[in-house]
């Protein structure tokens, strides 16, 4: 029978794929291609034809896509209708579906936030840990992975996530003790679990110890490339057997410039390759 668990589908996709790279897509109207544009007098429908594109450009090189849920809320009840609809595309196509979003609430009002998740054929949703486990349990319950909140790439972070606890624990340590504790019963046949966590390529200097605390997770990684993070600081977030990492590239893919001889797909598919191979070499 086939197997539900979001983990063991994330280790199956990359494994199909042969890469850990999950592309954002995160529709921004005035930055898609100007053809795109032209071709349409409706916002939605320039985004939504960009949007198809991608998922056509990367389904056969990159295991999962990542929908920045806020492109899409802008628009109000049409954006979310055209979030579900490429969300049952992605799926299709055989990509995990990743649901960027940051829920964090509890009891039944996680309950309709992990409701709404499944409405979009998401896999794995972001959420902020901050309110505890209760404010998780719902998505797992629902059967979505999760990617909760531990060290994010943005550089002003560090005035929450480094502020040193009465244990001594930063609070950022703390909540990666939270993530490995809530994942362990959770745990799928590939040895990793639902509970995932997000870390920042830029916050390497902590990866090898945000590893040690949560060896059984999936690492979202963020903050590749553009924003400054390397090849070498996703070295020290893989787990010992090279898994457990799934690194995130948004603009540098989805608004690839085209040569004179590509097209905007093309060039799209182009970098995403380029990419997979960048990676590809960490791992060896």
């Amino acid at each position: 029978m086939p197997t539900t668990h979001p983990a063991d589908l994330l280790h199956l996709a990359i494994e199909r794929t042969g890469s850990p790279v999950c592309v954002g897509l995160d529709p921004v109207l005035e930055e898609i291609p100007a053809q795109v544009r032209t071709h349409h007098h409706e916002p939605l429908a320039a985004i939504a034809e960009f949007c198809k594109g991608i998922l056509d450009a990367v389904k056969d090189h990159v295991p999962a896509i990542k929908f920045q849920s806020a492109c899409f809320e802008r628009y109000g009840g049409k954006g979310i209708t055209l979030l579900e609809e490429l969300g049952e595309l992605a799926s299709r196509l055989g990509l995990i579906v990743i649901w960027d979003a940051k829920r964090g609430d509890i009891g039944i009002s996680a309950a309709h936030y992990a409701a709404a998740a499944k409405r979009t054929h998401t896999h794995i949703i972001t959420v902020n840990g901050y309110l505890g486990p209760s404010g998780i349990e719902p998505f797992l319950d629902a059967g979505l992975g999760v990617f909760i909140l531990v060290r994010t790439s943005n550089p002003d972070s560090d005035q929450v996530q480094l502020h040193t606890l009465s244990s001594g624990q930063r609070i950022g340590e703390m909540m990666a003790t939270m993530t490995a504790s809530i994942g362990q019963s959770r745990l799928g046949s590939s040895g990793l679990s639902s509970v995932g966590a997000v870390v920042g390529a830029t916050k390497a200097g902590e990866g090898a110890a945000l590893r040690a605390c949560m060896p059984n997770q999936y690492f979202l990684i963020p903050g590749y490339g553009a924003q400054g993070g390397t090849a070498a600081d996703i070295k020290t977030m893989l787990r010992p057997d090279n898994r457990g990492v799934l690194i995130t590239s948004s603009r540098a893919i989805i608004y690839a410039q085209p040569s004179p001889q590509e097209s905007w797909i093309q060039a799209v598919s182009a970098a995403a390759i380029r990419m997979k191979h960048e990676i590809a070499s960490i791992r060896r």
